[in-house]
C-alpha cells in the first residue's frame, strides 16, 4: 500500500526530535500500551521476519555500510563509524525483522521506534518507510476513526503523535477522529493539585508524576494543535506540564528524580518531598527531550518560555557534570557513576545527545555544549555494529522500567535492538548527522 501524499512532505520543523519535522505540525523534532503502562517488561516481542524485498534491501544496505565503514561480518565497531548512514541502516534492518502486524501492540516504545523513521522517512523519502508506519497505525484505526484505546496512562497517548502525522501526510479525516479521543480524554483526566496530568489512573500509579510522563503527551500536544488549529490550549498546556514537572523533579544539582508521589504513600517515594530515590538516565532524557521540542513550538513571549529555558540550562549543567569521560555516555544511575557495578546506557545517551544539540542549534544553550553532544553522539556509535546478518545490532538499552532504589535500576535487562534504543538513536542521527 502506498500512502497518498498531501502537500508535500512535512517540512523541516520538527526537528526537535530530530534535524527535521513538519511545519504543519509545526514541531521542530522529534512513546506500552495503556494495559502495560506498569513498564515492568520489554516491549516489542519476538516479532517476525520482514518480505523478501525488505530483507533484501538491508543485506544490500548492509553491504554498503562494510564498505562504507568497515565493520566486519563479526560485528566489530568499526574504524570510521561516521561514514555510514546509521539511520537508514537501522531502519532497513528493523523492517527486516518485523512486518508491521508483528513489530508489537499500541504502545510507547513502538511508537518512538516509528517517529524516528518517520524522521527518516522525511529526509529520504522512501515511500516505503511512510507506508509501514501507516501499516501499523490501521492495525489500530478503523475507517470511521475508531481506536479501541482508552487512553488511561500518559505512556498509551505516545504513539498519538502517528495518527498527526498520518493526518498530515494522508489528510484522511479518520486520523484526526482518533487523534480526537487522545484530545479529549485530557479533558477529564486526573491532575495533581497544581495541575500535573497523573502517570496513570491506575491506584498503584495514582498521584504521581513520571519524568518520562513528559514526553509521552507534550510532543503530542503541540504538533496536535499545529495540526488542527487548538495550539492555544496545547501550547499553554504542554508549557503547563513541563514546568509543574520541572518544579517537583528537578535538584540543585540540574538533574531530575525519575518521579514524584503527591500523596508521597507509595513506597519509593521520600516521606518529605514526594520523590523518588535516584536520577534515572532515560527518565531524564524524556524530560529533557519534552522541554527542547515544546520549548521550539511555544511562541516567543509565552510567558512559560523563560522558565522551559531555565530548566533546562540548569539541566544542561548537571549532564555536562555527569557525562562519563571516557565513553561520552551516561550512566544507568547518572550521579553514582563511580560506582563498579553502575553501567552507561545507550537509549538515554541518544536522548541527551540530541536534546543538547538541538538546545545550542536553537540558542537556548551555550555553544560549548555542542562538545557534550557531539562526544555523546561519538559514545552511542560505538554502541551499533553490522552483525553476520546483514542487520544493525544496538547495545546496551535497558528495557521498560519501573520506579525503584538503585540496586533495581542497575539490574534492569541490558537489551539489544530494544525499541527505546532504536527510537532515540534515530532522533538523535538524524539532529547530529549534518554537524
Amino acid at each position: 500500500m502506498t500512502v497518498r501524499i498531501r502537500g508535500g512532505v512535512m517540512a523541516a520543523a520538527l526537528l526537535s526530535s530530530t534535524a527535521l519535522v513538519c511545519t504543519a505540525l509545526a514541531v521542530p523534532n522529534g512513546m506500552e500500551s495503556a494495559a502495560r503502562s506498569a513498564r515492568g517488561e520489554a516491549i516489542g516481542g519476538a516479532g517476525g521476519a520482514g518480505d523478501a524485498a525488505t530483507v533484501a534491501g538491508a543485506r544490500t544496505h548492509a553491504a554498503r555500510s562494510y564498505t562504507n565503514a568497515g565493520t566486519s561480518a563479526l560485528g566489530r565497531p568499526s574504524p570510521d563509524r561516521s561514514a555510514t548512514d546509521w539511520s537508514t541502516a537501522l531502519v532497513d534492518s528493523t523492517l527486516a525483522r518485523y512486518t508491521p502486524d508483528k513489530i508489537g501492540g499500541w504502545s510507547y516504545p513502538v511508537g518512538l521506534y516509528l517517529y524516528g523513521q518517520y524522521l527518516v522517512y522525511q529526509r529520504t523519502h522512501q515511500q516505503r518507510y511512510l507506508d509501514y508506519i501507516k501499516q501499523y497505525v490501521d492495525r489500530f484505526v478503523d475507517s470511521n476513526g475508531t481506536i479501541d484505546q482508552s487512553f488511561n496512562s500518559l505512556d498509551s497517548m505516545q504513539a498519538g503523535r502517528l495518527l498527526v502525522i498520518l493526518h498530515h501526510e494522508t489528510g484522511a479525516h479518520r486520523y484526526q477522529i482518533a487523534a480526537q479521543k487522545i484530545r479529549k480524554r485530557l479533558d477529564s483526566y486526573p491532575r495533581t493539585a497544581d495541575g500535573g496530568f497523573w502517570h496513570a489512573t491506575s491506584s498503584s500509579r495514582a498521584h504521581q508524576l513520571w519524568a518520562d510522563g513528559v514526553y509521552m503527551v507534550t510532543p503530542f500536544l503541540i504538533e496536535y494543535g499545529k495540526e488542527f488549529r487548538d495550539s492555544a490550549y496545547t501550547e499553554d498546556e504542554a508549557a503547563r506540564q513541563l514546568a509543574v514537572y520541572g518544579g517537583h523533579l528537578q535538584r540543585t544539582n540540574g538533574l531530575l528524580r525519575h518521579a514524584y508521589d503527591e500523596s508521597k504513600t507509595a513506597d519509593w517515594a521520600d516521606k518529605k518531598t514526594g520523590q523518588a530515590p535516584e536520577h534515572w538516565c532515560r527518565a531524564v532524557g524524556w524530560y529533557a527531550m519534552a522541554d527542547v521540542t515544546v520549548l521550539d513550538a511555544l511562541p516567543a513571549d509565552h510567558p512559560r518560555r523563560a522558565q522551559l529555558t531555565g530548566i533546562l540550562r540548569k539541566l544542561a549543567i548537571g549532564l555536562e557534570k555527569t557525562q562519563d569521560p571516557s565513553s561520552g555516555r551516561w550512566f544507568q544511575v547518572m550521579d553514582k557513576g563511580e560506582r563498579p557495578d553502575n553501567w552507561t546506557e545507550t537509549s538515554c545517551s541518544s536522548m541527551f545527545a540530541f536534546a543538547l544539540s538541538r538546545g545550542v542549534q536553537r540558542g537556548y544553550l551555550d555553544r560549548r555544549y555542542a562538545k557534550v553532544a557531539k562526544r555523546a553522539y561519538d559514545g552511542v556509535l560505538q554502541r551499533i555494529s553490522l552483525g553476520s546478518d546483514g542487520r544493525t545490532h544496538l547495545s546496551d538499552i535497558t528495557i521498560g522500567t519501573n520506579v525503584g532504589d538503585y540496586g533495581y535500576y542497575i539490574d534492569r535487562t541490558r537489551a539489544t535492538n530494544d525499541f527505546h534504543g532504536l527510537g532515540a538513536f534515530l532522533i538523535m542521527f538524524e539532529q547530529l548527522r549534518a554537524r
